[in-house]
């Protein structure tokens, strides 16, 4: 059997990235946009054979080539990416790959999570990493709703989410909630999780809690990896192709369903999106695939305020350019509120030293 050695492929090694791209090309793999680390298998000649990459906690990219396939090279690729990851503090690993190859990496203890299109599997390598996440936004519904005697089950109004980034919590997003708190007996908001956004998770959830904190029945969730995360779709946070959103929003929206399912979510409510393309192609695909699922979705109006519709991505641009007084009327008195606090100017900071703060 032929001898291997392993090397660190850089981002700036045009030689070594041209091997790669061609590696991944032949074998029918695209090569992410996002990534952290990637690794080479190299055979006695110096010739790429296999490949493997990870970003946050995701595993990516995982290519050997087909002259050198049944040499048990891509099981050397994870072993190297698990103990890389582990080394980096991070155990909890995913991964997305084609439907075929699905059972090799069960055979390597990763367990499936949810499948979009019968083309894409996700997959985790705790057995019940995803189970244990569903029982865990059961007992903060449970909790609630114990703190909360006056919701009733025999109300029949259907139960409904949201999910959002919040990137600040504006006065669109409340009208959100309001709306769909009027039209469900319970309304669970999955605030993302992924720290990805100008604003931190901790401040977005904080937000987020307050600006509904008049609303008794809306339980708030965070998403952690199962949701909008670089997990499951990484084309939210960088700019990809439409294809890759949209493949990226299929897989979402499946893990969604199984969420939706194990809370007994009905409807799904999202705001129109005229500014965000992401977000546009997101909502076309839960339009036409939730009601799959037995989940209704629905899209409201973007509240409008003196100056258009109302977004976060408006609003991060006016605390980039202008003064925080400017935003008071597109935001809940707390957002306002923390905005105007001395908490907050390591995040003003952070949002007036980037480049772009609009959400592609």
């Amino acid at each position: 059997m032929s001898e291997y050695h392993v090397s660190r492929i850089m981002e700036n090694d045009p030689r070594e990235q041209k091997k790669l791209a061609a590696l991944l090309e032949k074998e029918g793999i695209r090569k992410d946009q996002n990534l952290d680390y990637t690794l080479g298998l190299y055979d006695e000649d110096y010739n790429l054979a296999a490949t493997g990459s990870c970003c946050g906690n995701t595993l990516r990219c995982m290519a050997v080539d087909s002259s050198h396939q049944g040499e048990g090279l891509l099981n050397q690729v994870i072993s190297h990416l698990i103990q890389y990851e582990y080394e980096q503090g991070i155990i909890d690993l995913f991964l997305y790959t084609k439907y075929d190859k699905s059972i090799f990496f069960g055979d390597l203890g990763f367990y499936e999570i949810a499948r979009a299109n019968g083309t894409v599997v996700f997959m985790e390598n705790r057995k019940n990493g995803f189970s244990s996440y569903l029982t865990q936004l059961k007992k903060e519904t449970d909790r609630h709703l114990s703190a909360n005697p006056s919701l009733s089950d025999e109300d029949s109004r259907p139960v409904g989410a949201i999910v959002m980034n919040a990137n600040p919590f504006t006065l669109g997003h409340l009208h959100l909630v309001t709306s769909a708190s009027t039209a469900c007996r319970l309304v669970h908001v999955f605030v993302v999780s992924e720290d990805s956004s100008l604003i931190p998770f901790s401040v977005r959830y904080q937000l987020v809690k307050e600006g509904c904190a008049h609303l008794p029945n809306v339980v708030l969730h965070q998403t952690g990896s199962y949701l909008i995360s670089n997990a499951t779709f990484p084309s939210y946070f960088i700019k990809d192709t439409d294809t890759v959103i949209e493949s990226h929003a299929r897989l979402d929206t499946a893990v969604f369903e199984k969420i939706a399912q194990a809370l007994g979510i009905r409807i799904r409510f999202a705001g129109e999106e005229p500014f965000s393309h992401v977000t546009a192609i997101y909502n076309s695909v839960m339009e036409h695939s939730l009601p799959e699922y037995g989940v209704e979705f629905r899209i409201l109006p973007r509240k409008e305020g003196t100056e258009g519709a109302i977004s976060a991505s408006r609003v991060r641009e006016v605390l980039r350019t202008g003064s925080v007084e400017a935003i008071r009327d597109w935001v809940p008195e707390t957002t306002y509120r923390y905005f105007r606090s001395e908490t907050a100017l390591p995040v003003l900071e952070t949002i007036r030293a980037a480049a772009d703060v609009i959400h592609y």
